[in-house]
């Protein structure tokens, strides 16, 4: 037979007289069973909640005397689900139960960016406004960096085709949806669409729900000409986005308005509203 198959039979006939090995090194000054039991009286005495294995190590190397490895506390308490399950917010969620779309134009608009892999410019950003009532691109953005000014060019575009003007107050009564990403933000972005007039309403955190028309507009660009398709820099991909936007506004049927598009819902609402000329 094998040498190794001899070997393997004689190992398991002798496995009860083997001896039981344990960890090699020196031996620790407190067993794991005493360590464990300061670690619960530690949790029980302090007056914090969420606390991690770190404040855990401190308070028993201070206070206790404990001198334990840092890592050998976070065994433990990982062992025995003594980890905090969540260092998140204490206070109850803010649940979406709204509306987010609006009964007029020009009430509420959503914004937001997205990044796509070119291959000389490498990642760009493309940034939209959208309007919520019948979800109409009405500004966006490509470029290479998406900072705060970026942000802002959509809305001006919108602000210059929509109400003929950026001028202060040119927006009184809007509202502009977004995240809380760091370009919205920042003291430049509130502070100029707050000269234009615009109400800045930010989605709740974790709930991009409440940020649902920019959301869903982004996607869709990206299902109909980013996905399965390379850019070679960003020129290119401003002219395909030039492209998908103008059909999107003309041709794209929206639901919500009766599977009509963007361009003919602003036409039919306006026309009602506007009588013609005798």
């Amino acid at each position: 037979m094998p040498r190794s198959s001899f070997y393997a039979r004689r190992a398991t006939a002798n496995d009860d007289a083997k001896p039981v090995l344990g960890k090699r090194g020196p031996k620790p000054k407190i067993s794991d069973e005493d360590l464990l039991a300061a670690i619960k009286v530690d949790l029980a005495t302090t007056p914090f909640v969420g606390e991690g294995h770190r404040k855990v190590w401190a308070r028993l190397r201070i206070r206790s005397g404990i001198r334990v490895a840092a890592n050998r506390v976070l065994r433990l308490m990982r062992q025995n689900k003594l980890l905090s399950p969540r260092r998140g917010r204490q206070a109850p969620a803010n649940l979406h139960d709204g509306k987010i779309i609006t009964d007029a134009p020009n009430i509420m608009w959503g914004t937001d960016g997205a990044r796509v892999l070119t291959l000389e410019d490498g990642w760009v950003w493309i940034f939209t406004a959208v309007e919520h009532w019948n979800a109409e691109c009405v500004g966006w953005h490509v470029c290479k960096k998406g900072d705060r000014y970026a942000a802002l060019q959509p809305v001006s575009m919108a602000l210059t085709k929509l109400y003929g003007s950026t001028a202060a107050d040119a927006a009184r009564g809007l509202a502009l949806r977004m995240d809380h990403g760091s370009q919205y933000l920042s003291g430049h972005f509130t502070n100029q669409i707050k000269f234009w007039g615009i109400t800045p309403s930010y989605a709740f955190i974790e709930q991009p729900q409440t940020n649902g028309v920019a959301e869903r507009f982004n996607g869709t660009f990206k299902e109909q000409i980013i996905h399965g398709r390379i850019y070679r820099n960003l020129a290119e991909l401003r002219e395909a986005m030039r492209e998908f936007v103008e059909r999107y506004n003309s041709q794209w049927l929206v639901e919500k308005i009766g599977y009509l598009t963007p361009n003919q819902a602003r036409r039919a609402w306006f026309e009602e509203r506007i009588p013609r000329a005798a």
